[in-house]
């Protein structure tokens, strides 16, 4: 019996976007392994994280430590989907190394809503509790001025997600 090849999900999208909504629809779509930078970062680092400076340092931290475990489970045929935030060129680049080094497939979801939609979903998301960190109004600004939406010359399967 031929083994399937594995798949890393990835997720593009401003902050409240709904990246981890559909990073969860689409691991129980497709029985795979859901991996949270958010769930992560929160237990290991949370009472260190205050600043965007800190969020940043502590997620590379995350990346370098995670990077070469989630190649060997994706090589092993363990499709996996990656609840980081793909919106940079840099951090594409890192999960592109991922999947490549593991000879696995991969689908790149980019949610691309207006930054209004964000900002209204990102206040409701923080006036719940429902989510292990809470940004406010300066952070969604400093986090989305470094957005970047992938590009075709990147090379990544993409799925594109619009609405509202």
């Amino acid at each position: 019996m031929h083994k399937s090849k594995a798949t890393l999900y990835l997720l593009c999208g401003k902050i409240a976007a709904g990246k981890s909504t559909l990073a969860a629809e689409i691991a129980q779509r497709h029985g795979a392994l859901l991996v949270s930078e958010d769930f992560w970062t929160f237990r290991l680092f949370g009472p260190e994280m205050h600043e965007v400076a800190d969020y940043v340092r502590f997620s590379r931290r995350l990346r370098e430590a995670i990077g070469p475990h989630l190649a060997e489970l994706l090589g092993a045929g363990l499709s996996i989907v990656l609840d980081f935030p793909a919106n940079t060129r840099a951090v594409r680049a890192w999960m592109k190394n991922i999947y490549e080094t593991a000879g696995a497939d991969h689908q790149l979801h980019f949610l691309d809503l207006p930054d209004d939609l964000c900002r209204d979903r990102l206040r409701e998301r923080n006036a719940s509790g429902s989510h292990d960190f809470a940004a406010n109004d300066e952070q969604f600004d400093l986090i989305t001025s470094d957005f970047e939406a992938p590009g075709e010359d990147e090379g990544f399967t993409i799925i594109l997600h619009r609405g509202t």
